[in-house]
């Protein structure tokens, strides 16, 4: 029987801090949930290593470095709202509701909200709502959010979801082509967007009106 936290430790070293995550906050939140809960039984014994995995509907569960990243540039400190696009496997929005005060999380295939859902309330996560619907048009009714982070490329940065982030919110998201695409951050001032690229990565399609079509 494998031993999930002594990988869940060697993850964090090696693959996280030992890359260059610094943020304390997100390498404790990755040492804490259990990645191997969102994968299918058969594949629990390489949650922890250093790539994607499959989750069913031609989704991934994002490597565990990608998923810390993304996490890290929004310089979470406990007290935020929180836009997910891209529930997939539930994963992500579990760190994010470790970092934050509240998380929105939206996804496509009911098959995917349906099971992230059930984990997390049998995780005991209390500050995460899903709901299944076009990602790239935000959920205008929780807005404006402090951060929004997009779990799935797309070819330009929705307008809804610029829209839906606060003065001082930040929203991190994959944009290019289908084949691959720069992290961007976008932050938005009282003076307007700024936005940081940091580097290559390669997702899943964004389908939706702002993303691409089926």
């Amino acid at each position: 029987m494998m031993n999930f936290q002594k990988a869940r430790d060697r993850m964090v070293e090696t693959q996280l801090a030992g890359r260059g995550i610094r943020n304390h906050r997100v390498l404790e939140a990755m040492r804490r949930v259990p990645r191997h809960l969102f994968v299918e039984e058969a594949l629990q014994e390489q949650a922890y290593s250093d790539y994607p995995l499959p989750i069913g509907e031609k989704q991934t569960i994002s490597q565990p470095y990608i998923v810390a990243l993304m996490s890290e540039v929004l310089e979470l400190k406990g007290d935020e709202k929180i836009l997910e696009i891209g529930t997939g496997s539930g994963y992500q929005a579990a760190i994010l509701a470790e970092l934050a005060d509240r998380v929105f999380s939206v996804e496509r295939f009911p098959p995917l909200a349906y099971r992230a859902s059930q984990i997390l309330k049998k995780l005991g996560y209390q500050n995460i709502l899903i709901r299944v619907a076009d990602g790239s048009l935000g959920w205008p009714e929780e807005a404006p959010f402090d951060g929004i982070m997009v779990t799935a490329g797309t070819p330009k940065i929705p307008q809804p979801l610029t829209d839906q982030l606060r003065v001082g919110g930040r929203l991190v998201l994959p944009v290019g082509d289908r084949l691959s695409q720069e992290l961007v951050l976008v932050e938005r001032t009282p003076e307007g967007m700024r936005k940081t690229d940091f580097g290559g990565v390669r997702f899943v399609d964004l389908v939706g009106k702002w993303g691409w079509e089926e």
